[in-house]
C-alpha cells in the first residue's frame, strides 16, 4: 500500500530527515558536494532545520507499507506561487513512480489551495532529473550563480491546470 500523508509530529520530522539525507545521498556523490562548499543542500539538512521549514511550508511524507521512503516540502510563496522543495525518494525505492507520485500530490494540492504555478530549483548540471520534470511538464525558467553554492541553479515551473484534479 502506498500513501502520502502529512508530516505533523517530531518522530516524523526526525524520519523525514533520514530519507532526505539517505535520498540525496546520491547527488552529494555525484556532484561532489560537502557541508563547506554547499551547507544549505537538503542533504545537510538537520532536524532543527526542518522543524523550522515545518513552521512556513508543508511537508509530507510518502510511505510504502507504512515505511517512509519519500519526502516533499510545500512553501507558499506570493502572487500564486508556490515552491516545490526537498523531493526526495529512497535510492531503493527509485523508478516505481513515487517521485512522479509526490510530484503530482503537489500540483494537486496546489490547486486546492489556489495556487497558479508550482516552481523549484535544483543543479542546474543534473540534466537526468532537470529531463525528469521537464517530462512532467515543468519547464525552466532561469539559471542562477549564488555565491555560496559551487553549482549554477537552475529554476523551473509548472503552470497549475484543472486538469491536475482527479
Amino acid at each position: 500500500m502506498v500513501e502520502i500523508k502529512e508530516i505533523l509530529n517530531e518522530s516524523e520530522l526526525e524520519q523525514s530527515v533520514r530519507v532526505i539525507r539517505e535520498s540525496f545521498i546520491t547527488v552529494v556523490q555525484e556532484f561532489n558536494l560537502t557541508q563547506e562548499s554547499a551547507p544549505s543542500h537538503p542533504f545537510f539538512s538537520t532536524s532543527e532545520q526542518l522543524i523550522e521549514l515545518h513552521k512556513k511550508a508543508v511537508l509530507f511524507g510518502l510511505y510504502v507499507n507504512e515505511i517512509q521512503t519519500g519526502f516533499v516540502a510545500v512553501e507558499k510563496a506570493e502572487g500564486g506561487t508556490f515552491f516545490l522543495g526537498r523531493l526526495a525518494v529512497i535510492p531503493q525505492f527509485r523508478h516505481h513512480g513515487y517521485g512522479a507520485m509526490l510530484v503530482r500530490f503537489v500540483l494537486d494540492y496546489v490547486k486546492k489551495q489556489g495556487g497558479a504555478k508550482v516552481g523549484l530549483g535544483m543543479i542546474d548540471g543534473h540534466t537526468v532529473l532537470k529531463e525528469w520534470y521537464k517530462s512532467l511538464g515543468f519547464v525552466q525558467t532561469g539559471t542562477k550563480q549564488f555565491e555560496h553554492l559551487p553549482f549554477l541553479v537552475c529554476f523551473m515551473e509548472k503552470v497549475i491546470s484543472a486538469e491536475q484534479i482527479d
